[in-house]
């Protein structure tokens, strides 16, 4: 029997029968091709790729020696469902001694996730009907947004503006789109801006959504990569965690990106309905990787190393941005820096979107970033990028520093 039939089978929400016939090529498939014929084209020349957004290093040799010793104990090997309590546990612990976030009950008010892009797409199911809606910062991550649109609610968007020192301006949205949403999605510090939150405006937060009964998820994988200020948790804010949750991934602050690990803490209510559907999706991590997770909440210091690194990446990177015209500065948290898109390069090219600038660079410098056109025209540069030593961290900065002048860009 013909499989054609199929075609006419898929739901509405990934595209129907349209679904594997559009020819719309997205952001990051448009920059894959273009690293790849920028290679092919320039075979002796090294590509320096700043659009990694994961980190380089893999994860702390004690986190690894953990995970070794646990996955050989026979009393591992099943099925985890909504987590261990000695992680739920831990993750009360870390967020007290790391954020002075106090009064965590492990039992209600956390639970671990099989990292955190699963409980961003998750924590719609639990809230979003049809005609409901969703408060998203853009730029920014989107996993929540489909989540939303699929389960028939509609996603708001607010711009991360350069003036609001790259904060959503929560007293621009309207009446209607405040009656129908439920859900705020924020993440500080922030991908790709690197902007942090302030205290003041996480109070701003709370009060918004105790006025407007919306549930707020605060996206905290970056949370303690911070470079001027001690980390700060929307939790640590009075009355946060009567309106929401913080997710923590131990991706980003522990290399830990394939090992799939999160934990979401807060209102007691909110993480009960989200382990209500987490136990409808999955049977838990397994329990070996969470207790090497266990290690790694313990030993805090781990992130700070590795913010130590990324401090020293980012400071060179920023003198060889300012150095090629770019107004670049350190950013207040995260692994990324965030300039405004060049708007020609000598009398070759002008560019009408970051995106076109993003291209240029790759194809004509070999020098890969990723382009917002969400807010305005900007380049994300991630300090993330291979290098197998301080002298080569030092060595692929400058040589992107060169490329760069040489394209005499103009903004």
């Amino acid at each position: 029997m013909s499989g054609d039939y199929i075609q006419n089978l898929f739901a509405d929400r990934i595209g129907g029968s349209r679904f594997g016939k559009e020819n719309k090529i997205y952001k990051f498939e448009k920059i894959k091709r273009a690293k790849a014929e920028a290679r092919k084209n320039n075979p002796g020349t090294e590509l320096l790729d700043f659009g990694v957004g994961e980190p380089d290093d893999m994860a702390s040799p004690m986190v690894v020696e953990a995970l070794k010793i646990e996955c050989a104990k026979p009393e591992n090997r099943g099925y985890a469902d909504n987590g261990i309590a000695e992680l739920k546990v831990a993750a009360a612990e870390y967020m007290k001694d790391v954020f002075g976030v106090e009064g965590i009950d492990p039992e209600k008010e956390v639970i671990h996730s099989i990292g955190s892009k699963c409980a961003l797409a998750m924590l719609p199911e639990a809230f979003i009907n049809q005609g409901d809606a969703m408060l998203m910062t853009v730029p920014g991550y989107p996993v929540m947004a489909t989540h939303t649109e699929w389960n028939g609610g509609r996603t708001i968007r607010l711009p991360l503006l350069e003036e609001n020192g790259f904060l959503p301006d929560l007293d621009s949205i309207g009446e209607e789109d405040l009656k129908d949403a439920k859900l705020l999605y924020l993440n500080y510090p922030n991908n790709p801006t690197g902007a942090v939150a302030t205290e003041e405006f996480f109070k701003k937060v709370v009060e918004f959504a105790r006025r407007n009964s919306i549930v707020v998820v605060h996206d905290a994988a970056y949370a303690a990569l911070v470079y001027d200020k001690k980390p700060l948790s929307f939790l640590a804010v009075e009355g946060a965690k009567e309106v929401g949750i913080e997710i923590h991934s131990f991706s980003k602050a522990y290399n830990m990106t394939g090992w799939r690990l999160a934990f979401l803490a807060g209102n007691e209510k909110v993480i009960s309905a989200f382990a209500h559907v987490k136990d409808n999706f999955d049977s838990g991590q397994f329990i070996a990787i969470q207790k090497a997770g266990i290690y790694a909440l313990q030993h805090p210091e781990i992130t700070e190393k590795i913010a130590a690194k990324y401090r020293t990446r980012l400071q060179l990177m920023v003198e060889e941005l300012k150095n090629a015209g770019f107004q670049a500065s350190m950013p207040g948290g995260s692994f990324y820096l965030y300039v405004k898109a060049p708007r020609s390069a000598g009398r070759d090219a002008e560019f009408q979107t970051a995106e076109e600038a993003s291209e240029y660079l790759i194809k004509k410098a070999l020098i890969s970033t990723v382009p917002w056109d969400d807010a305005g025209r900007y380049l994300r540069f991630s300090a993330t990028f291979e290098a197998k030593s301080r002298d080569d961290e030092r060595r692929v900065i400058e040589d992107m520093g060169r490329r760069l002048r040489d394209l005499k860009l103009a903004f």
